[in-house]
Parts: C-alpha cells; sequence; structure tokens
C-alpha cells in the first residue's frame, strides 16, 4: 500500500522538528563523549554522529532523493554545535542523575522516529517501509553512538521499551497522518508523546524486556 504523497505535502513537517531531534541527540553524545573524558574533537564528532547519524542512515539508504538534508543545510552543523554547548552547560546536573539523559533521549527518539516517517511518506514509501525508515531514524543515531564508544547498543540489550517505544510512535504518526487522514503537525505530536509516554512510564516504573534465554526452558542440570 503506497501513501499519498499530497497528503504530507499539504502540511508540510517543519525543519524545526528535525533540528530539535538533533539537538537532543547531540547532547546525548557530548555527555557520553564527556563522561568518556574525550576532548573537544572527540566530543563533536560524537555529538555529530549521534545528532546526524539516523538522518544521515534515512537519507543515504532509504530516501536516496539527493545528498542528505544534513549535508545541504547548514543549520544542522549549527544544531550539533548547540548540542555540545547545552551539554557542557548541563553536565553537572544531568550527571548525578541517570534520569534526566534518558529523558532526553526519549524526546530525541519520538522527533526523530516522527521524521524518518514523514520524509518516507515524501518519497511515496509503502505504509510498512515508512515506520521502517521512522524507526530507523529514531534509533539509529543510538546505535551509531554505543558502536563508537564500543558499547553493546541499548536497542539491541533488554531494557526499557527503547525500541517498542520507537515502533508503536512512529506507527501512531502513520496511522493518524495516513489512514485518519490527520493534519500533519498535530499528528506529529501527538506521536512523539505517544514514544515519550512509553518510554517515560519504562523508565520510572522499571518495566524491561527480557533476553529470550531467560525464558526459554532450562535444560535438566546433572
Amino acid at each position: 500500500m503506497s501513501v499519498d504523497p499530497s497528503i504530507v505535502r499539504s502540511v508540510p513537517l517543519p525543519i524545526g522538528i528535525d533540528l530539535v531531534a538533533t539537538v537532543l541527540f547531540s547532547i546525548t553524545g557530548a555527555m557520553v563523549a564527556i563522561r568518556r573524558h574525550y576532548d573537544a574533537v572527540g566530543m563533536f564528532v560524537l555529538a555529530m554522529a549521534c545528532g546526524l547519524g539516523g538522518g544521515l542512515l534515512r537519507d543515504g539508504l532509504f530516501i536516496q532523493a539527493g545528498p542528505p538534508a544534513a549535508m545541504r543545510d547548514s543549520s544542522y552543523m549549527f544544531a550539533v554545535l548547540a548540542g555540545c554547548v547545552l551539554a557542557i552547560l548541563l553536565f553537572k546536573h544531568v550527571e548525578r542523575l541517570s534520569k534526566p539523559f534518558l529523558i532526553i533521549d526519549a524526546l530525541a527518539t519520538g522527533a526523530y522516529g516522527v521524521v524518518g516517517a514523514s520524509k518516507a511518506f515524501e518519497a511515496g514509501l509503502a505504509v510498512p517501509a515508512c515506520i521502517f525508515v521512522g524507526v530507523v531514524n529514531a534509533v539509529g543515531s543510538g546505535l551509531i553512538r554505543d558502536v563508537l564508544v564500543r558499547e553493546e547498543p541499548l536497542m539491541l540489550r533488554p531494557g526499557q521499551y527503547y525500541f517498542i517505544a520507537s515502533v508503536a510512535g512512529v506507527t501512531a504518526f502513520a496511522v493518524l497522518a495516513k489512514f485518519l487522514h490527520g493534519p500533519l503537525v498535530p499528528s506529529a505530536l501527538v506521536a512523539i508523546a505517544v514514544t515519550f509516554v512509553i518510554r517515560l512510564l519504562a523508565i520510572f516504573f522499571d518495566w524491561k524486556t527480557h533476553a529470550i534465554r531467560s525464558v526459554m526452558p532450562q535444560p535438566p542440570s546433572d
């Protein structure tokens, strides 16, 4: 099932949502760099990988409609720089508590998922493909961040509904914008809220997925 591009183009998704997501993910990358005692160059590179990584995967692998948006608009680099500055200013407060970092990550994940799905809509991809691209856009930056710092990717570990929240938010956006023909911006805000609320509930109530092996029948002991 393909998407009618006019539904999306009638109310363009503001670039501000993409830039806000870029700033938020850049903050998470810069904070990881500060925590690991990287220098200024290392911090900017990791912030850039986090802030732009999901979008580069989206535009380079799936959309393929010319150079990625981050390479055509200098606003994205300024967004990364803003993320670095905010990370430096906020680090003392966030480092004392782990939850603010996860909250920033949850907001960024929701926003980036919506941006990815919206751009896939514009490219005329089928609905399942739009959802897939949105999820890749949402979790790709965190995946790149974890790989660069040699950590097991958060997306692959049992944890607090990281992937599930992203899928739920992007699916909500697809349903509202495509099937219910809702206005794009309100649909986007609702979808971001869905991702954010699911992640927030998982964080505060410690809802977690479980390793497959933990629910498998255990072999009899000798």
